[in-house]
């Protein structure tokens, strides 16, 4: 009966849970922009408190891996090790875009149809992945420029939720009957507790030293224009 820290930091929701044996017992998340480096610790020492639990009592560190944005991921994926190196606790890596259609199903769980959530990368561009109503990949992660053909095939024989924080931008772009966009974005720490779980019993743990998030694209630093 796994007792799992999980942290999400992928994109502008900061979110920490607490799950025992794959369930959701305590929750502290928010959704606002740079919030990520002063409330993560913060909104840890929330979680733990609201369980009534002292760090020695975790299993585990579960910690969502990306793709997503590359400053969180980092702040997430540096806590969730030094978590692990300090406590002396194994390392479980979430796929981020995993998560979220998790969420979807968690939510609809009667849904026959397929999941693509969407991270946005700017511009038009969304990492994204297509998975089944059964959490298999139908459409393996990568990093996706829309246009008005982008999931035409797919969405020729199936429904399609749209989820996520890049859905939003998408939906004056795919215009199809078999399209549908939700408000609701799913990056919640919760929706990885069965997932983490499930790593956990099958001892899919990270190498604490090597460990890198999946930021799927390199980051680019761009130089400030100079003011004249």
């Amino acid at each position: 009966m796994p007792t799992i820290l999980q942290i999400e930091t992928a994109t502008q929701v900061c979110s920490v849970a607490i799950a025992v044996n794959g369930e959701t017992i305590a929750l502290k998340e928010q959704k606002a922009s740079n919030i990520h480096a002063s409330s993560l610790t913060c909104f840890i020492e929330d979680v733990m408190l609201q369980a009534g639990l002292k760090y020695q009592d975790l299993d585990a560190i579960a910690v969502s891996k990306g793709p997503g944005s590359y400053t969180g991921l980092r702040i997430g994926v540096a806590t969730a090790k030094g978590l692990c190196f300090a406590l002396d606790k194994p390392l479980i890596a979430i796929n981020t875009l995993t998560l979220m259609a998790n969420g979807y199903i968690n939510a609809h769980p009667n849904f026959g149809g397929l999941i693509c959530p969407m991270i946005d990368a700017r511009r038009m561009e969304v990492y994204t992945a297509v998975y089944t109503n059964k959490l298999n990949f139908y459409e393996e992660v990568s990093a996706k420029i829309i246009d008005e053909k982008s999931f035409s095939l797919y969405l020729q024989n199936h429904f399609i939720a749209f989820i996520g924080d890049g859905a939003a931008k998408c939906q004056s772009v795919i215009d199809n009957v078999n399209a549908h966009f939700y408000d609701t974005d799913f990056n919640s720490a919760a929706h990885m507790s069965k997932l983490a779980e499930q790593a956990f019993e099958e001892k899919k743990f990270e190498d604490i030293a090597y460990f890198e998030p999946f930021y799927l694209k390199d980051f680019v630093a761009t130089t400030p224009k100079k003011k004249v």
